[in-house]
């Protein structure tokens, strides 16, 4: 729901330009996450603004519209998201005023003006004040609060950042957004791209937080609030919610319940988090690929619904990609309402020109296409859609854990020597040449052992090899660029939780630290950013009940047992799935939601990519060292090697380049 921006000018500072004329612009920028209304809030005094763009959702009427001012006069809040239990919120609330009232003789009510959870929230900061507020609230939010008597500033996020928030200082002028292009609609601002995190793209592809595209602008991390005043140029952030401290929590208070126990416990709890996300006074639906995760998030919304819940899907024509026929069977059992839309290459490649506008920084999953595809497809009929994501990092879905587990046993027992001489005589042949001893002899071989691209998986071998901890394994598979700062001129890359800045996991085993480690940063800073800009970008809100902390904090305490069982992964969820679906319409090898990349830039996007990757226009730019670029894409387009991910990456920052039109240094 919404979008939000604003500015608090320095002490002293008067400048020329209309706040008014400003704060509109900034809001402006951000009309497609709130096209229903519009809002700005200035005070002179003080140099603060506040403006909204609104996705009416909960109390569709005026009394919903920010931004909007706390019965007391004290508070003022522009926020972009949804409470989920601001009911309970309320009701404590109301009691908290009656117990208050009762003390001092009185019988003053709480009056409300609307029923929407902004005016909840305004009212629990009256009560309560701000931290606690946002500690008892349940759901996903991005927000900036100003209070009148301290004269500060409080920006706060949601506990896992499925809603983002950038801010910092440029000039006289601390701004703050939902989105990037609301800071650059400020006359302040002054776009210069900070190259160590353009290398941290090239590794993740995304930029993690707390850093983003350009110099002096952060994201705020997920569970915490920050406080800035007029006065004070440095700022206090704070974690009022830790993933640490709940994985730390939940280290000493394990569940120690039978797995059936479990089974029950996790469906009342899911079942409770899908219905309070299916809160809505406008049309609701849910994403379904037909896989563990989304299927049990519409098994529970449906087991929940008097009406038929509408679902969608979008399929490919290509088999390895297409996930609509088993979305489908998954539907027909549950009866809901599906609406189903096959995409061809052509209509998924023309959303490749837009995704610099819609992802506003740097940004290479390229699951992103379907995924705006699926987005658009949902707002054609409902402007609230449920998700499945989450699922793997709390239940332990990805393949690559156990892999990476069995690998790192497999090094760790083998001396350093014997481990260096296996690299030397796996890179002794290059790739080429290792894939015309597979073209030579590779018919031979029966099907089933067979490797596909072996040469590329040698190689990439060889180098996980010289790895010394299971985290510089991990950290390895998960990278694209290896060493981007190579190939970035200037780049220096700047530490991340995956090179220095990892909290204690000392206690977790190698799989759970490497779904710690997702959880706190390829979960908030790709797949929900994936989710929140594909959805907002076409007005579609999308929710995700696993985030709901309580089902979060319960994943955590739950023991591996019953996560990981003998190779089968997510256990618990299948053991809850199988009450609502048979398992023969989901037991099937994982698939990934993604495009044929590969091919697609050797063929109909090869013109597009080779205008970007053009060593002459990588020089002008001035951004990358062409050298490396030009070899791989040459040995892409040749088909001796699928360095699809890692031109992605390239692509994806020269199309943000690009679509800056020049304003960038």
């Amino acid at each position: 729901m919404c979008g939000i921006a604003g500015f608090l000018r320095a002490s002293g500072v008067r400048d020329a330009v209309d706040p008014a004329d400003v704060l509109k612009k900034m809001a402006g920028a951000l009309v497609h996450r709130g096209p229903d209304s519009s809002g700005y809030w200035w005070n002179a005094d003080n140099g603060i603004g506040f403006s909204h763009r609104r996705l009416a959702i909960v109390d569709l009427t005026p009394a919903g519209h920010q931004p909007m001012v706390s019965q007391s006069g004290r508070y003022v809040i522009t926020f972009n998201g949804e409470i989920y239990n601001h009911l309970d919120l309320r009701a404590a609330i109301a009691e908290d005023r009656r117990h208050v009232s009762a003390q001092n003789g009185l019988n003053t009510p709480l009056s409300w003006s609307g029923h929407s959870d902004t005016e909840t929230l305004l009212a629990g900061f009256d009560a309560w004040g701000i931290a606690d507020t946002v500690s008892r609230s349940n759901g996903m939010f991005a927000m900036a609060i100003w209070d009148l008597a301290e004269k500060t500033l409080t920006l706060a996020r949601d506990r896992l950042g499925e809603k983002p928030l950038y801010y910092g200082w440029h000039g006289d002028n601390f701004l703050f957004g939902s989105e990037l292009k609301a800071l650059q609609a400020h006359p302040s601002f002054h776009a210069k791209v900070d190259r160590g995190a353009l290398c941290l793209m090239l590794r993740h592809g995304y930029v993690p937080a707390p850093y983003s595209i350009f110099e002096g602008i952060a994201k705020l991390e997920p569970g915490s609030m920050l406080t800035v005043s007029p006065s004070m140029r440095s700022s206090q952030v704070v974690a009022y919610w830790s993933l640490k401290d709940t994985i730390d929590a939940a280290q000493s208070n394990g569940f120690l319940g039978s797995p059936q126990q479990a089974v029950d416990e996790l469906e009342g709890l899911l079942t409770d988090a899908v219905s309070k996300q299916m809160m809505s006074d406008v049309p609701l639906g849910a994403f379904l690929s037909g896989g563990i995760d989304s299927s049990t998030i519409v098994a529970l919304a449906q087991s929940r619904s008097k009406n038929k819940v509408k679902t969608f899907t979008i399929g490919f024509q290509e088999e390895a990609y297409n996930e609509a026929i088993y979305a489908k069977a998954v539907a027909d059992h549950l009866g809901t309402n599906h609406t189903e839309l096959y995409v061809t290459p052509k209509q998924a490649m023309e959303v490749i020109p837009r995704l610099p506008t819609l992802y506003d920084e740097p940004f290479a999953d390229s699951s992103q296409i379907p995924t705006f595809l699926v987005s658009q497809l949902a707002r054609e009929h409902v402007t609230v859609s449920l998700s499945g994501d989450a699922g793997d990092e709390l239940f332990c879905g990805y393949n690559r854990y156990q892999f990476t587990s069995k690998l790192w046993s497999g090094i760790s027992a083998t001396p350093h020597a014997i481990r260096s001489i296996l690299a030397w005589g796996l890179t002794s042949l290059s790739p080429e040449q290792w894939s015309h001893i597979d073209a030579r002899f590779g018919k031979i071989l029966p099907s089933q052992v067979r490797v596909a691209n072996l040469g590329d998986k040698l190689h990439k071998a060889a180098s996980l090899l010289g790895n010394d901890s299971s985290d510089e394994l991990y950290r390895s598979l998960v990278s694209y660029w290896r060493a981007p700062a190579s190939i970035v001129i200037g780049g220096h890359e700047p530490p991340t939780y995956l090179t220095g800045l990892a909290p204690n996991l000392s206690g977790l085993d190698t799989v759970e630290r490497m779904m710690a480690l997702d959880a706190l940063t390829y979960l908030p800073d790709d797949i929900l950013v994936k989710v929140d800009r594909a959805a907002m970008g076409v007005s579609l809100e999308s929710r995700v009940p696993f985030l709901d902390h309580r089902v979060v904090e319960f994943a955590w305490r739950l023991p591996m047992s019953m996560k990981l069982r003998d190779g089968m992964t997510k256990w618990v969820l299948r053991e809850l799935l199988d009450r609502h679906v048979p398992k023969a319409l989901i037991e099937r090898p994982k698939m990934g939601f993604g495009v044929p990349l590969d091919t697609w830039l050797r063929g109909p996007m090869r013109q597009w990519a080779e205008d970007l990757l053009a060593p002459e226009r990588l020089a002008r730019e001035g951004f990358f060292h062409p050298e490396l670029i030009r070899q791989r894409w040459a040995e892409h387009l040749s088909g001796s090697r699928n360095w699809q991910s890692l031109l992605w990456n390239v692509l994806m920052f020269q199309g943000w380049l690009e679509n800056q039109q020049g304003n960038v240094g």
